[in-house]
This record gives C-alpha cells, structure tokens and sequence, in this order.
C-alpha cells in the first residue's frame, strides 16, 4: 500500500512537473499548448505559470517520500487538476495540444483520488 502510494504521488508530480519546461521560453510553450506565445505579456504568465506547476510537481515528488507532506500534496494536486478540468468542460473546443493536457491531468486526477484512501487507510 505504501508503494502504490508513492506511485501515485509520482505520477501525478511528473504530470505536474512537465509544463515546467515552458519556463525555457515561448517555442517550447507553443510545442506544450499548440499556441502562439510570442506577446510578451503572455510568454510572461505562462513562464510564471509553468514555475508554479513546477513547484507543485515537486512538492508531489518530495511527499512520495516524505509522509508529513502528503496531505498538503495531495490537496494541492486536486485542486490544480480539478480546477483545471473544470475550466476545460466549460471550454469547449481546445486545440489537440490542450487536449492532451486534458488526458494527462484525467491521469493526475485519478491518482490522487486513489492516493487519498491509501493515505487513510495507512493512518
């Protein structure tokens, strides 16, 4: 139980950790949501935003490991999946690119909800 759990705590933090790639500039932005990043003020936000998904991914990863973390991590991963594909539901219509991040965070989802009576149960 405790290995499937840090699984799940993996999974989910490298899902979270791969936009972090986007902090390298507006190609690899464009290559992550098949869109055009080259206004400044957005290549700004979305740089920002891919540190703070880098951020949570690695409090996902640390928490694998570090049990006293794992509440806070699991909390912070649903409600970044969660909002986001709530956002996306109210959305249609996304680009091809977006939908794979769609998949991805369903995965994320599902690992956390899996994570939380793993979590419970080993308490």
């Amino acid at each position: 139980m405790e290995r499937l759990l840090c699984v799940l705590l993996l999974i989910a933090g490298i899902i979270h950790l791969l936009p972090l790639s986007g902090v390298l500039g507006a190609e690899r932005l464009a290559a992550l949501y098949g869109l055009d990043f080259r206004e400044p003020n957005l290549l700004l936000l979305m740089r920002s935003r891919a540190v703070l998904f880098g951020l949570l991914g690695a409090l996902l990863v640390y928490a694998a490991f570090q049990r006293s973390l794992q509440p806070l991590a699991i909390l912070g991963g649903l409600l970044s999946v969660s909002s986001f594909l709530l956002l996306a539901w109210l959305s249609p219509g996304y680009n091809e690119a977006l939908r794979r991040v769609v998949l991805a965070d369903w995965v994320a989802l599902a690992c956390l909800l899996l994570a939380v009576p793993l979590y419970c149960l080993r308490r």
